[in-house]
Order: structure tokens, then sequence, then C-alpha cells
């Protein structure tokens, strides 16, 4: 596509008031995300309100401009990246928490809103927002409603999609529409809400959700369990959801991982420890004390070496700073890595560790394993030096035969990083060509011009 017309490009300064750039090296900031892949959009915009939003909408629907939706970038599949250039719409003036309603547990914002300061707003008034990406103290609501973000709460408490009650969303042609409800329930007509969640910036542009709230849990507990052996510890996490209890979260991570932010943990880690499992429950005090309790016993007898529970609010703190720096700190092991979130039933997570085990042992490349276990999630880091093309080709090998084994234990292969473009060439191995053939028909009724993300999932 040419760059953009300096007709349109006045009309995308007079719609945002001016704040709309081409200039290079911003442009740049806006090229890549978590992936390392650089593709230059031609130009961005900032709007500020969901009108600003239709009127850009309109005007690349008009020329046949790309529009690629972006919050923070923050992204693991290439999801917000240009691929064939176009307009940006960054979203970070739309960063307004609307309301939060403590009586109907009820909040409305933007989709610019960062969703660490979302949890930290709604739990000033004594409210919860389960949803917690590992990445939220700078991802936003927008990008988790694109991916259908998940995180460690998720084995309690569910993903994004189940605490969306309705949208405000800009369609490929300009049109505003409101999907969903504002109440506890709501089945009138379509779920359209549910279809856009998820669906990755490609059918519409999301300007305003409306999200369901809980009470603030009165307690929590958080402990570490350490096992001399991985296999043990992926035993014990489904054990622990079938004859224990069902706790919030439940962190994996291997002795890679440990290696990686052993320093950072508050406490001394054995050399022999080859897993760690991150414990947390909540609820009442009473309810939280006796949980506590049971795990600590549970997991010893599941064979863990030794339980530590965290003594207040800072040592718990200290215990999820070290799992939420594992990302950057692999690198540590090489320059380059592959992130892979693949999911398994639970009960097959042994499997699936000794799967990772035979791949690591037959490409020769550190596969450093760590995530949300208690629902199965597992992040696969592939680490290597791109500057090899032994290598690369190894990494390639290697995510190939992680898919066929997670397929082949029943799972799939990503559960909240999206499809993006990293992975729509393995997305035919998973769904059907008569699925892929709805989906790809529902795209076309959403966005017949498809100037909508492209580029993305097929």
């Amino acid at each position: 596509m040419a760059d953009i017309k300096e007709s349109i490009y006045r009309e995308l300064v007079s719609i945002t008031n001016g704040h709309v750039t081409r200039e290079p090296e911003e442009l740049c900031c806006y090229s890549y995300d978590a992936t390392g892949r650089f593709f230059l959009p031609h130009a961005v915009v900032f709007p500020a309100v969901s009108h600003e939003v239709a009127e850009i909408v309109k005007i690349a629907a008009k020329e046949g401009i790309p529009l690629i939706p972006r919050g923070s970038g923050s992204g693991m599949t290439g999801g917000s990246l240009p691929v064939k250039g176009g307009i940006v719409i960054a979203t970070s003036r739309m960063n307004r928490i609307i309301e939060i309603d403590d009586e109907t547990l009820v909040a409305r914002v933007e989709p610019g809103v960062i969703t660490g300061n979302f949890h930290h707003a709604v739990e000033k008034k004594g409210l919860f927002y389960p949803p917690d990406p590992a990445s939220s103290s700078f991802c936003t609501i927008g990008g988790n409603l694109g991916e259908c973000a998940g995180g460690p709460r998720a084995v309690k408490y569910g993903v994004t999609r189940d605490y969306v009650l309705g949208l405000e969303a800009v369609l490929p042609s300009g049109n505003i529409i409101n999907t969903g409800v504002k109440t506890a329930k709501g089945v009138a007509g379509y779920d359209l809400t549910r279809l856009i969640v998820g669906s990755e910036g490609t059918l519409a542009i999301v300007t305003q959700a409306t999200l369901k709230l809980l009470p603030l849990p009165e307690a929590v507990k958080t402990m570490a369990a350490l096992f001399p052996s991985i296999h043990k510890a992926a035993s014990a996490v489904s054990s622990i959801i079938k004859d224990a209890v069902i706790p919030r979260c439940v962190e994996f991570l291997d002795r890679s991982s440990i290696a990686c932010v052993r320093d950072r943990f508050g406490f001394h880690v054995p050399d022999d420890i080859e897993a760690i499992l991150i414990i947390e429950v909540d609820g009442s005090c009473g309810v939280v004390e006796e949980d506590g309790k049971n795990l600590e016993t549970f997991c010893v007898k599941k064979g863990a070496n030794r339980v530590i529970t965290a003594a207040d609010k800072a040592e718990a703190s200290t215990l999820w700073a070290a799992r939420k720096a594992l990302s950057s700190a692999l690198f540590r092991m090489a320059p380059d890595k592959i992130n892979e979130d693949i999911v398994v039933p639970i009960n097959r997570i042994p499997e699936m560790v000794l799967r990772i085990e035979r791949i690591q042992k037959r490409t020769g490349l550190p596969v450093v394993s760590f995530g949300h276990a208690g629902d199965g999630n597992i992040h696969c880091n592939i680490m290597y030096d791109k500057r090899y093309k032994d290598a690369q080709n190894l990494a390639e090998s290697a995510v190939d035969e992680l898919f066929e084994a997670t397929l082949e234990l029943g799972g799939t292969i990503t559960g909240e990083h999206g499809v993006g473009i990293t992975k729509m060439k393995y997305l035919p191995r998973e769904i059907r060509e008569n699925e892929l053939k709805i989906m790809r028909g529902i795209k076309a009724v959403f966005d017949p011009g498809n100037i909508l993300n492209p580029g993305k999932i097929f």
C-alpha cells in the first residue's frame, strides 16, 4: 500500500485534534510487540472518544486502508502488528475508568485502562476483578479483551470473557454498536459480546467495556511447595484440585525457571529442588487458614520437601515478583526465545512434562516451562540464538513437536496469547476446515473489506 495521502492525513489531524503521527522515529515505537518482529505502520492515531474512532474507521473503510487496534503492544503472537502497514489506532488516550458501581458490582472502562490500575481502583472499593495476566502492570483492558487474557487466578475464577457483560465497539463500517447487558443474566439474541472478546481485533474495535466485579476476598494465603522432582510436582497439580481444595492459583516453575530467579524468592532454594508450585487460596479468614494447612499437608504427602507459607502481603508479593520476573529473566540463558502457551487437561500435565523433556533432549535447546498449571496452561519457552541458522531451525522444529504433543494429549495450541501471526500455520491442525470456514464467514460479515487487523489468525 502506498503512503497515507496528504488529504487523509489532514482529516486524521482534524478528527483527533492533532493526535496523529507519521514521523518515522515515532512509527517505530508502534512497529513491534513481544514477538520481536517489526512491521512499520504508515500512521498512528490516538483517539480520545468512540466517535473519533468511528470517524477514523469510516475514512479507512472508504480508502481501503488497514486498521490495527493496539493497547500496550505486550502481545506474544503479533496480534497488534501492522503486517500490511496502514493506520495503528493506539488506545492510550482512551484510559478512563468511567464507573465503578459497588451496588451492582459492575464497572465501565475504556480500552486503554492499564489492567493493574483497574485492579487497584476496584480494590479500594472492596471489590475484585479476577483476571490478572502476568503483564498486568502495563497491559491494557483492551488488549486483554482482544486476546481473552487469563492469568494465575483463572484456575478458580476463569478468564477475561467470564467478566465481560457488554461492549461498545466500532465496526469496520464505522458504525458504533452496543452488545450484551448490564445485568447478571441476559440471553436475548446471539452473544456478540463473547464473539468479539478473543477475536484479536479482527471483528471490531472495542471503545468501552462493561465488566462484572466480585466482592474482594476477606483473606489470601500464598505458599510455595518445593519438590525434588518435576514429575512429582506435575502429578501434584491435578491431585490438589481433585482431592484437596480449589485454590485460586497454582503456578508451576521448573528447574530452569528457578535458576533464572533463584535470588528473588526471598528464601533459599536448595540446589536439589527441581520444581516449585506457588499456590494461593482465598476466602474467609477461617476457610483460608484451614485450606492452607490442608494444602501444606497434601503437598508434603505428594512429595514436596518443604512448603513455605508467606507470613504477610510483603512476603507474598516477593513470591509473585519472582514469578512475574521470569519472562525477562530467561534471557540470561539465551538471547532469543519462542514463548508458547499450550494447554492440556490437568491430568495430562505429567505426560506433557515428559514430552517437553524429550524435545529438549532431541534439540539440545533449553526449554523452560512455567505457568498456570492449575488449569493446564503451561508456558514453554524455547531458548536459542537466532544468529545461528541451525539453532533457528531447531527452535522451529521444537515448536512443531510441542504442538503435536499438545494436540495428541487433548490440548490446545494457545490458552491466552491468541493466534496472531505466529500460530497461523498451526491453526488448521487444531481446527478442522468446516469450522475454519465458519470463522472466515463471520469475519467476512463483520469486515467485508478486510481492513480490520488483516493478516491475523487465518
